[in-house]
């Protein structure tokens, strides 16, 4: 009789009693990275701000404040194509008659 338990696991076929499967991953490690690879930040102060904390959007309810006080010329725009059409038209009809 063998000193051995049998076992339901069928024997090594190589017939190395040691521990010999090992992984890929422990046998051929990844590098590390060195520290040299990336250079080191010359700008000590946070720099990184988000584009909505350094430009924030106007609140409602708030009347956005203009520098100078006079009106913006863009809001002036729709205006002057309405007019410029209503005279094209009217011009127009003129010559039509």
């Amino acid at each position: 009789m063998s000193d051995r338990p049998k076992s339901r696991l069928p024997e090594d076929p190589s017939g190395i009693d040691q521990p010999h499967d090992v992984l890929a991953a422990e046998e051929f490690a990844m590098p590390m990275r060195s520290r040299g690879d990336v250079p080191t930040d010359p700008i000590h102060e946070p720099h990184d701000v988000l584009a909505a904390e350094e430009f924030a959007m106007p609140t409602a309810g708030v009347p956005a404040s203009s520098s100078d006080g006079l009106v913006d010329p863009r809001t002036l725009i729709p205006a002057l194509v309405i007019v410029g059409l209503v005279l094209l038209l009217l011009r127009r009809r003129r010559h039509v008659s």
